[in-house]
């Protein structure tokens, strides 16, 4: 068992994100990261190229292309839709057959549908959803989401189908044989192979985790399992209990990591409300004492923050918030609302703030207004 002051702790988990290097390519990013969460919504430039931006400032949205058409990366579930280091692609298998033999999913069998759809891209190649028919519009007056469309993302998560690239963001569908290189592994791995990845990814850019933490959106079996393998893990020496000062809950570190405790800076980090840092908003609330909410999914009358408002920190520490958009039509990122967190002396950051923010302003192709 080691001991940790919050302060310890903090910036154990920021040196673990790897947010005060800057050093790292896109490539490291990822493969240290271990999966960076794809979002939809564009205010300002999506969730994943914000994630690599803030750990590389040189990073161009075009690179992540280059990462994707190198096979260096490829899509799939993490605790979400995401980017993966291709290395690391065994380890979505058991996911995959566990959909293949689910009798509930997010997407209905149609066995028709799907041969039909397969049948297609063996035949034609590379297709995206609207390459396939539109159903009528519904009773309900909304369009119906297509059974082709379906049939695609049942495909996909089953491993039938990869993602082999995105146009404007549509998914372009193809056979794995196209897009998963000869040389990947992709041997089915054991529960215990499993969870021991499961284990170390975690560690790894989280710095510590909690069993709850490292088996996110898994059921209570699942859990045990995984505590039985930190357990084992304990005693050869890899991983360390760690207890926190005035906090009840057990966590877990890679004793190696724990060398890295005081080194931190005092940088100023502007990021994603979908970043891998902030994703765990219980471990957020109850480390760095900040309570945060992605408010575009609030109604607008109830927004405490702003609609899409973006958490800064300044090394281990949480100083602000701010709501932005770019208008890219007339290059200039909108303010809307900047607020600073309680016992931050304003004039000690704000210019410190307004320089990340050109910053920001520039990696969206904007000027700051």
């Amino acid at each position: 068992m080691q001991n940790l002051s919050p302060t310890q702790a903090r910036k154990l988990i920021i040196s673990s994100q790897k947010l005060s290097y800057g050093s790292l390519n896109p490539q490291e990013i990822i493969e240290h990261l271990g999966y960076v969460q794809i979002d939809t919504i564009s205010v300002v430039e999506r969730a994943h190229h914000h994630v690599f931006w803030s750990r590389c400032p040189k990073y161009k949205p075009i690179i992540l292309d280059e990462l994707v058409k190198s096979r260096t990366v490829f899509e799939y579930w993490s605790h979400a839709a995401s980017y993966l280091p291709m290395k690391d692609y065994r380890y979505t298998l058991p996911m995959k057959k566990n959909f293949r033999t689910s009798k509930s999913s997010w997407f209905p069998r149609d066995e028709k549908v799907m041969s039909f759809v397969l049948e297609r891209i063996k035949t034609e190649g590379p297709l995206r959803s609207k390459d396939f028919k539109t159903v009528k519009k519904g009773n309900t007056g909304w369009w119906d989401w297509k059974p082709s469309k379906y049939a695609l993302e049942r495909l996909f998560m089953e491993g039938e189908l990869e993602i082999t690239r995105r146009e404007e963001f549509q998914k372009v569908y193809d056979l794995p044989e196209q897009v998963i290189p000869s040389s990947v592994d992709t041997s089915m791995p054991s529960e215990e192979e499993n969870n021991e990845f499961l284990i170390n990814r975690t560690l790894r850019h989280h710095g510590l985790a909690s069993v709850d933490e490292i088996g996110y959106l898994k059921k209570k079996d699942k859990k045990d399992k995984i505590q039985n393998k930190l357990n084992q893990l304990i005693e050869h020496g890899a991983i360390t209990r760690v207890s926190i000062k005035g906090i009840k809950e057990n966590y877990y570190a890679l004793t190696k990591s724990l060398e890295t405790v005081s080194k931190t800076n005092s940088k100023i980090h502007l990021l994603s409300p979908f970043d891998n840092l902030i994703i765990q908003r219980k471990k957020l609330n109850t480390l760095f004492n900040f309570n945060y909410q992605i408010e575009c999914y609030v109604p607008a009358a109830k927004r405490k923050y702003g609609y899409f408002c973006l958490p800064i920190f300044m090394g281990h520490k949480p100083i602000a918030r701010v709501d932005c958009k770019a208008d890219r039509k007339n290059k200039q990122l909108i303010i809307h609302s900047l607020h600073y967190e309680k016992n931050v002396r304003k004039e000690s950051v704000k210019g410190r703030i307004e320089t990340k923010l050109k910053q920001f302003a520039t990696f969206n192709g904007c000027d700051l207004k």
